[in-house]
């Protein structure tokens, strides 16, 4: 055993013996003033803008800071105190949630920590607002319902375009099926995703991290990765399949649950394949960089599409889908939506003629040719902040149906791209010709694997080398959430908990 592991294994055991999660189930507290008392929970990314939304609202506190990195903890609260805040330091959520003096916790932490979090801080009493994905797997997403269902505190989950409204008025206008039936939705992720570097070994934890509560419910194993931008540890924990769940679980799960909401579906799909691979590099990362996923709904599929490499080799821009590289196209009879973001909707005739806009225009009215074009008036949007006041407005009124970001509409949406994935994982390369005969029954996959391999070829990816992976054609009992005759799709739906941070079976 090298050095390193033993550091790891010595830290582990002296964590897991001196702390507890707090055993008691505490009333909400009550403010100074009646201020609603916050703690920001991991903020060297998305958790910055928890704080700049908080910090904004009348009768709203950010009493504490937590986060396991020294470095990034002593900078936040240096910054907070600088504004006249007074600030409690945690390295150890345990710790703060023990707190009397927190009566909410918005969690921005890695993915793998999100369902755990905001389990135990239902738990300690606390009303939680958690950043998407919320959970790491199918099985915490739902314990974590449940524990909202059980403990009856206020929860939102982080997908901000449920407070958007112009996505709401597009699908409010659809429900009388001005475009005839539904045919099938695509959500897009083309974001540029460059190489995270390829180290020749493990590599040393920074000395201002606590990797024992970083790790939490992963196994404590040491990083093998050096991101030449992020470093060690931060951000590229994405792409490795013990924290993160790749870019379905990042920017994707936003354009996920958009396009649940255009198909109306609320349980999970019976049937899920996914295609894909890490193309274009070699590097320390695990998850696809190029993937579609296809969910197999009664009425109309789900299809999502992600890519991480330019339009071609070297370039700067990405690939578009009918005017969109991150968004979501809704194919009806007689016409399309695009939301090209979380708050603005285009409808287009089939000849691709601009009918109507929800939000903002997508393109200047001056080149609109259509007579029938017009733009819908929209109360003001306020952007991502509306989400975060929607969370305060409702542990002020208790009232937690007027949350817009419900927790089962966050674990639902979550799932779809964990089943993808688990798709892709038990998955087998498959040259071109193979994919395409799997797939000639279906005009919307098919189209979808064309577009993905030109993309691969205009960046030079050789795919009668590097294959890309055909997954496991997958069924599912929505009622159940647990695969058909499959139990190894049916072990990747949780994972082996470490010891003290489980996730429990009774929430």
């Amino acid at each position: 055993m090298n050095s390193t592991r033993r550091t790891f294994l010595k830290g582990s055991l002296a964590t897991a013996a001196t702390l507890s999660l707090p055993a008691r189930v505490r009333a909400q507290a009550d403010g100074a003033n009646s201020d609603i008392r916050v703690a920001i929970i991991g903020f060297n990314g998305r958790g910055q803008s928890h704080i700049s939304g908080y910090a904004q609202m009348k009768g709203v506190r950010i009493v504490a800071l937590c986060d396991v990195d020294s470095a990034v903890l002593d900078k936040g609260v240096a910054q907070l105190q600088a504004k006249n805040l007074v600030i409690e330091p945690y390295r150890d959520i345990r710790k703060l949630l023990e707190s009397s003096e927190v009566d909410a916790i918005s969690i921005a932490t890695p993915n793998h920590w999100h369902s755990l979090a905001a389990i135990w801080g239902l738990q300690a009493g606390k009303d939680v607002y958690v950043e998407k994905p919320v959970s790491h797997n199918v099985w915490e997403g739902r314990q974590l319902v449940k524990a909202t269902e059980k403990y009856g505190k206020i929860v939102q989950m982080g997908v901000q375009s449920r407070s958007a409204a112009g996505i709401a008025a597009v699908l409010d206008w659809l429900k009388n099926e001005p475009l005839g039936k539904l045919q099938h939705v695509r959500g897009l992720c083309y974001k540029r995703r460059a190489s995270i570097g390829k180290v020749s070994g493990e590599q040393a934890v920074p000395e201002t991290i606590d990797y024992d509560i970083w790790s939490g419910p992963a196994p404590i194993v040491p990083p093998h990765r050096n991101d030449p931008k992020y470093g060690i540890i931060h951000y590229s924990w994405h792409w490795i399949w013990n924290y993160g769940n790749g870019d379905l679980g990042n920017q994707g799960i936003h354009q996920m649950d958009i396009a649940r909401r255009f198909t109306g579906e609320t349980a999970l799909s019976p049937r899920v394949f996914s295609v894909g691979g890490r193309l274009g590099y070699d590097d320390d990362g695990e998850t696809p960089n190029s993937q579609f996923v296809f969910h197999d709904y009664e009425k109309a599929p789900l299809i999502f599409e992600v890519r991480g490499l330019p339009s071609k080799t070297d370039g700067k821009e990405m690939d578009k889908y009918r005017t969109a590289s991150v968004g979501v196209i809704a194919q009806y009879e007689n016409g399309y939506v695009v939301a090209p973001d979380y708050n603005n909707a285009a409808v287009y005739d089939n000849k691709d003629q601009l009918l109507r806009t929800f939000g903002k225009p997508p393109i200047a009215a001056d080149v609109v040719k259509s007579p029938s074009y017009e733009v819908a008036k929209m109360p003001a949007d306020k952007g991502e902040g509306s989400h975060f006041a929607n969370f305060i407005e409702c542990v002020r009124s208790r009232k937690s149906g007027d949350l817009k970001g419900k927790i089962i509409d966050g674990h639902i949406s979550s799932a779809l791209c964990h089943t993808g994935n688990i798709s892709y994982r038990l998955g087998k390369k498959a040259s071109p010709g193979e994919l395409r005969e799997k797939f000639k029954g279906s005009k919307e996959a098919l189209d979808s694997l064309e577009r993905l391999i030109a993309h691969l070829d205009a960046n030079d990816v050789k795919l009668d080398r590097d294959k890309l992976t055909l997954g496991e054609f997958l069924k599912m009992d929505p009622k159940t959430e647990r695969f058909i005759g499959n139990a190894a799709a049916d072990k990747l739906l949780t994972r082996d908990y470490r010891k003290p941070y489980v996730v429990p079976e009774k929430v």
